[in-house]
C-alpha cells in the first residue's frame, strides 16, 4: 500500500500537490503545546445492545468512550460532517481491536503501555471534515484524549487505501502520546534540520521533494513532533515502506536520484533514533509493533 492521501484532486488519488482544482486533505489537527489531563465528558448510559457491546468492551475494559452520535460536538463550528451508518459502527470497533489494540496487546509490554495512555474518546464520523477554506480533514487528535476518525461510511477493509489512511490517523495520533509524555528522541529536529518547511507552506511540497528533504510527506515537515509521528505512522502502516524510503537507488545517474538517496538516509538515522527511544520510553519494540500490524494487512 502506497502513501495516496494527502491530496486529491476530484475524480481521483494524485500522488503529488496540486493547489488549483485539488482539495488538500490534512491528516491530522495536532496540538502540540496541549496538555493531556484534558477531562472526557460523561459516558451515556448503555441502552442498545451496540451501546451495551461498547461499554462491556471498551468503556469498562479500557475506559474508552465511543462517540458515533450528535456529531457536530466534536468539530469547530463552520465545519460540516455527517453522522455514521449504524451499521459501520460495529465493523470499525472491529478494525479499532484488531488492527490498534490488539497490535499492541500482541508484543512485549504493549498492553500496559496502552492501557496507561489510550485516549478516553473515540470519535467516528460518517464522512470527511469540509472546512470553510476548502480543506478536508482527515482525522484528529486532541491532547491525547481524543482521537476522530473521518470517512467511516466508506468503510472496506479490501480497499487498501481507505484502511491506510484509518491506519496512519490512528498510529500518528497515538504516537503524539510518546513524545508529549517522553518528548522527541535527543536532537531529533537536528537530523533534517534544514528540511523543514515554513510555517504553513508544506503542502506546497511534492512527496518526492519531502523525501529529498529526508521526510517520509509533506506534512511531516511541518514540525518536528509531526516529523516524528508521521514517521513511525509511515512506518507501522506502509507495506514497502523500506523500498520506498530506506532502500538506496542503485547506479545514480541524476542528480534528483542522488538527492532521493540523501533523503533516505536522513529518514534511516530518525528511524533509528525513533524505535531506539520508542524502545527506552515505552519498553515497547517499534520493530515487532510493525510486525504485528503487517501481519494483519
Amino acid at each position: 500500500m502506497k502513501n495516496l492521501f494527502y491530496i486529491i484532486k476530484l475524480g481521483g488519488y494524485l500522488g503529488s500537490c496540486l493547489l488549483f482544482g485539488a482539495v488538500i486533505l490534512v491528516v491530522t489537527s495536532c496540538f502540540e503545546e496541549d496538555k493531556l489531563d484534558v477531562p472526557v465528558g460523561d459516558v451515556e448510559e448503555p441502552t442498545t445492545a451496540l451501546d451495551k457491546y461498547i461499554d462491556s468492551n471498551f468503556t469498562e475494559e479500557y475506559g474508552i468512550a465511543i462517540r458515533y452520535k450528535y456529531v457536530d460536538n466534536f468539530v469547530n463550528p463552520g465545519q460540516r460532517v455527517a453522522p455514521p451508518k449504524l451499521e459501520v459502527v460495529r465493523p470499525m470497533l472491529d478494525l479499532v481491536d484488531e488492527y490498534w489494540i490488539d497490535v499492541y496487546e500482541d508484543v512485549d509490554g504493549g498492553e500496559q503501555y496502552f492501557r496507561r495512555y489510550v485516549p478516553g474518546e473515540l470519535v467516528f464520523l460518517g464522512g470527511l471534515i469540509y472546512n470553510g477554506d476548502g480543506t478536508v480533514t482527515l482525522g484528529t487528535a486532541d491532547a491525547g484524549a481524543r482521537i476522530t476518525f473521518t470517512d467511516v461510511n466508506s468503510i472496506d477493509f479490501d480497499d487498501d487505501e481507505w484502511l491506510l489512511r484509518q491506519l496512519h490517523t490512528v498510529y500518528h495520533e497515538f504516537a503524539h502520546i510518546v513524545h508529549q509524555n517522553d518528548k522527541l528522541p535527543p536532537a531529533f529536529e537536528e537530523i533534517a534540520a534544514a528540511g523543514y518547511s515554513s510555517a504553513g507552506s508544506w503542502f506546497n511540497l511534492t512527496d518526492e521533494e519531502a523525501l529529498m528533504r529526508g521526510f517520509v510527506s509533506p506534512y511531516a515537515t511541518s514540525s518536528p513532533n509531526e516529523d516524528f509521528a508521521e514517521t513511525i505512522a509511515f512506518y507501522m502502516a506502509e507495506a514497502d515502506f523500506f523500498e520506498d524510503y530506506i532502500t538506496l537507488e542503485e547506479d545514480c545517474t541524476t542528480a534528483a536520484c542522488e538527492d532521493r538517496n540523501e533523503g533516505r538516509v536522513l529518514i534511516l538515522e530518525k528511524l533509528n533514533a525513533i524505535k531506539e527511544h520508542y524502545l527506552k520510553s515505552t519498553g515497547v519494540d517499534l520493530d515487532d509493533l510493525r510486525a504485528s500490524v503487517q501481519s494483519r494487512l
